[in-house]
């Protein structure tokens, strides 16, 4: 059959294109919980600190599903408020109820980008984000994911393209984890099952530093027992019940023929791709885009001030 005379969902590889190009803003908001810190995280993003909290919580026999909606909903909520999450807005004084409608308001701003099923979803798990969470500890491999950085983008028999700060394995697991629930509906995946082969997924290099495409390739026959003896070390620390049901998750990476690969397999090259986009869009950033798009000298009570004084000095 010629590419002229294929169904589109040939073409397409059966890929929801209208879902896909609706989530991708929201994608990469989310995903910029990866560069945003607070004081109380000990150096930590908020994307490695849920990446832990996540584990921890699965360790502790929580139900994935349940954990993955939360965790989903609460990276949404962020996607504008950054670090005030539920218990910050109760440690200002907010009563359970405004913090939860603060959340809400948030995890509305983009409502338009996720499908109406999703959307409730994660409106309904907001309540269970306004309490402390849980700060049990996570396993040694979770840890030694948010302190191992990613290779970024490499080639075979290409000097490395480094760019910094690099993210950490944790920040892009948590991402691609979370990025793969909002994406779940449309590929008519399971939540629970997509969110744990993104946290999982990368369960080897906590032992293995990243040296990238060109580094696996380096490796070569080695490559395929060395992944699977660190992925086995790394399962022998979880629970048997939990180590039981990631790792026939984490053999649908080989394929994409199931939802759940699939919807896990889109998170993770949109995740890689906006990586470097946001590399690429913080190199080119200028002063007018902070002055004249972002609205730096916002309107309040004294902008006009502001303005004056900017003109005067001349770094309007």
């Amino acid at each position: 059959m010629t590419q002229a005379a294929a169904r589109p969902s040939e073409r397409d590889g059966e890929v929801p294109r209208e879902a896909l190009r609706a989530a991708t803003a929201l994608l990469r908001e989310t995903g910029d919980l990866k560069r945003v810190r607070t004081a109380d995280g000990g150096g930590a993003s908020v994307a490695e600190r849920a990446f832990r909290r996540s584990w921890a919580e699965l360790v502790r026999g929580e139900d994935p599903g349940r954990i993955a909606v939360r965790e989903c909903a609460a990276a949404v909520a962020g996607a504008r408020l950054a670090g005030i999450d539920g218990p910050v807005l109760r440690r200002c004084g907010l009563t359970a109820g405004e913090a939860v409608a603060v959340l809400e308001r948030s995890l509305l701003q983009h409502a338009d980008r996720m499908t109406p099923a999703t959307r409730g979803l994660l409106r309904a798990a907001l309540p269970d984000l306004v309490e402390e969470p849980y700060g049990g500890p996570a396993p040694g491999f979770a840890e030694a994911l948010c302190a191992q950085p990613r290779a970024g983008a490499t080639r075979p028999g290409r000097p490395r393209l480094i760019v910094e700060p690099p993210e950490s394995h944790g920040d892009h697991c948590w991402a691609v984890a979370v990025h793969g629930v909002l994406l779940a509906e449309a590929f008519g995946a399971a939540p629970g099952d997509v969110f744990l082969l993104g946290l999982a997924h990368h369960l080897h290099n906590a032992v293995l530093p990243d040296a990238g495409f060109a580094g696996e390739e380096l490796l070569g026959g080695h490559l395929p027992a060395v992944l699977a003896r660190l992925t086995r070390q790394a399962l022998a620390a979880l629970p048997a019940a939990l180590a039981a049901r990631v790792e026939p998750l984490l053999a649908l990476r080989e394929g994409a023929d199931t939802p759940a690969a699939r919807a896990f397999h889109a998170a993770d090259v949109i995740d890689r791709v906006l990586q470097v986009r946001h590399h690429a869009r913080a190199a080119a950033f200028t002063a007018e885009q902070a002055l004249e798009d972002l609205d730096l000298v916002h309107p309040c009570a004294v902008s006009g001030f502001h303005r004056a004084v900017l003109d005067a000095a001349g770094t309007a």
